[in-house]
């Protein structure tokens, strides 16, 4: 099945509170501040993105960014969730060629792999602001891990996922971040990372013969 036609669902966390809808203008500002975020760290990573430049580099104002993202941190994993998105576009534009879901999973995530890899110190900087990231960023990590899971359903084609493929997901999605660390640390090359992430794969294959959910009222 074509990408652009899949619609893929997943059940939003009910034990956050959803983020305030932004107006057109607002809308325009953040895309500003995280493009800003992204050049900085592109250039020099972690320790480069310093919140007044990249006030500087947005036209915003220092207080008006932090109203929008309350640490260098929020603002990194936030910066993570635009390039996955971004990245999840491309994706679909010219979708995985693999015969069965595991491979067209593990394509894709090579792929999503090799996106980071041209960019190593954004990359470096925005995982590490995911491993810092504590409970208040809970909502932007959260973020991460739906449009990861989003790429990964697109994947598969699979439109509503049943608890067993959820949990492989999961599974799936620990694993590509655990490998992006590994990597970025030099202590797994991308031979090495295409290996794992192939492997992790198979269980899609493992929950293929699950039973549809019920149809909800």
């Amino acid at each position: 099945m074509p990408a652009e036609a899949k619609v893929v669902k997943v059940e939003a966390s009910t034990d956050r509170p959803a983020l305030p809808a932004l107006t057109e203008r607002q809308a325009a500002r953040r895309r500003r501040i995280l493009h800003a975020s992204a050049q900085l760290a592109s250039r020099g990573g972690f320790d480069a993105v310093q919140m007044r430049e990249v006030a500087e580099s947005s036209q915003v104002a220092l207080g008006t960014l932090y109203r929008y993202f309350p640490s260098k941190v929020h603002l990194l994993v936030a910066t993570m969730q635009d390039q996955l998105e971004h990245m999840h576009g491309t994706l679909r534009k010219k979708p995985p060629t693999g015969d069965t879901p595991a491979e067209r999973v593990a394509e894709t995530l090579m792929r999503a792999f090799r996106a980071l890899q041209r960019e190593p110190h954004l990359a470096d900087a925005m995982v590490r602001a995911l491993t810092f990231a504590d409970r208040s960023v809970s909502p932007e990590v959260d973020q991460v891990s739906r449009q990861t899971t989003l790429i990964i359903l697109d994947a598969m084609g699979v439109a509503d996922p049943g608890p067993a493929q959820l949990s492989a997901v999961r599974v799936i999605e620990h694993t590509w971040h655990s490998a992006l660390i590994t990597w970025l640390s030099g202590r797994a090359s991308i031979a090495q990372v295409k290996i794992d992430i192939e492997t992790v794969c198979r269980l899609i294959d493992l929950t293929s013969q699950e039973e549809p959910r019920e149809p909800r009222a």
